[in-house]
């Protein structure tokens, strides 16, 4: 009853969150579209004059205070996708980019016309995709599916492999950290909408940058530590018919910790594009909770599925499966991570053409991303191999 409670008073005041809406300006995306090109015109013309940091603050503008504040990037994530919506951010970065290393003119116009043509483009195909209960209904459910699975699954894998271990009691901490992750995602949604400007954008992206990358080290760690386990001491004592509740405080604590960071990482996200959506909707604001209400029921029966399934595979299986899970969230979570911070300025932007956006497996066409993800990926493979090599040398000394 009392995690009923506090999960009811969570949901209330993120409800309360989100019924703020982001008030716009604009009658269309058109508007806004030629608003933010005034702001671009004008970074050329500083740029022209000499003035690069003053060039870069008015792209700044246009992104911080248009393109994100007022639900553009989002809007164009829910209803063109999310490779064009990681497109048209990029644009953004390689414009400053090319202002800081003294490009040409010429150059920096052109980065400028391009990005104004993306910005209209896509202002052209919202503006023109007429409004419906099922668009909105689609927009909504896409948007808490989209931002809401890749927690539910390091959440339910995390639960499942407790249970399945024989430490259900310490599934409590993971829940707890989970629930504590929803009200800090709420305070954090709020925040950002009550210091609204471009510092404030950039502060956003920063968060949610450091907080993807610590979420790596937790993730990478968890999932390096189950699969030690499910090669030697859990497979060898479930064998045995030992299994114990050894899993240690500080262990406990990871796997906590693993579970507020990947719903914290999701949850303030949520909540800013569920006000972009209702602030663009103008006729169907009961399909943006008929979508919002849909898709959590499709996330619990994604978390029901995991937590009960997971009973019927044999152990070591399982524990293989959830570790290499684990392993491929941290990946995802190191190319996301670094777009961030890419968006907030803290890291640079070096275009690698011939690699298309995969928002949803965190793949990004930037050396930037590409190649902290090629040595995780190279760290995971050998972690693998030295399990499987350390239980084959288990298995052969056990039998002599």
């Amino acid at each position: 009853m009392r995690k009923m409670l506090v999960f009811s008073t969570i949901v209330t005041l993120m409800f309360a969150v989100l019924a703020a809406p982001v008030f716009a300006d604009f009658d269309t995306w058109g508007d806004m579209a030629a608003e933010m090109k005034t702001h671009i015109d004008d970074a050329y013309t500083r740029y022209a004059a000499g003035d690069v940091k003053g060039a870069k603050a008015k792209v700044d503008t246009a992104y911080y205070g248009y393109y994100e504040k007022y639900g553009f990037e989002k809007t164009v994530m829910s209803r063109i996708s999310g490779a064009r919506a990681a497109e048209v951010e990029y644009q953004f970065s390689l414009v400053k980019k090319a202002m800081t290393k003294g490009a040409p003119g010429a150059e920096v116009r052109e980065g400028l016309d391009k990005l104004s043509a993306f910005l209209a483009a896509d202002a052209d195909k919202l503006d023109g995709k007429t409004e419906s209960a099922w668009s909105v209904f689609l927009a909504s459910l896409l948007i808490i599916l989209r931002e809401g699975f890749e927690a539910i699954l390091i959440v339910g894998a995390i639960v499942a492999y407790l249970v399945k271990s024989g430490n259900k009691k310490s599934t409590k901490p993971v829940y707890w950290g989970s629930l504590a992750a929803l009200g800090a995602s709420v305070i954090m949604a709020y925040i950002l909408n009550s210091l609204a400007g471009a510092a404030t954008g950039q502060n956003q992206e920063i968060v949610e940058g450091v907080t993807m990358l610590i979420a790596v080290a937790v993730l990478f760690y968890v999932s390096n530590w189950m699969v030690s386990k499910s090669e030697a001491e859990a497979w060898n004592k479930y064998i045995e018919g030992k299994v114990q509740s050894g899993i240690k405080s500080g262990s406990v604590f990871s796997l906590a910790f693993a579970a507020f960071l990947a719903v914290f990482r999701e949850g303030a996200e949520v909540i800013l594009f569920y006000q972009a959506l209702l602030a663009n909707t103008k006729l169907f604001y009961n399909m943006v909770w008929a979508g919002l209400a849909a898709g959590a029921v499709l996330l619990v029966g994604v978390y029901l599925a995991i937590r009960f399934l997971s009973l019927r595979i044999p152990l070591k299986p399982f524990f293989l499966g959830t570790s290499i899970l684990l392993f491929a969230m941290s990946i995802a979570f190191t190319g996301n991570g670094i777009k961030e911070l890419q968006e907030g300025n803290l890291v640079g932007v070096s275009p690698v053409p011939w690699v298309h956006s995969i928002d949803l497996l965190g793949i990004f066409p930037t050396l930037e991303t590409l190649i902290p993800q090629l040595v995780l990926l190279v760290i995971t493979v050998i972690t693998f191999i030295v399990h499987g090599l350390n239980s084959g040398r288990m298995a052969s000394g056990k039998n002599k």
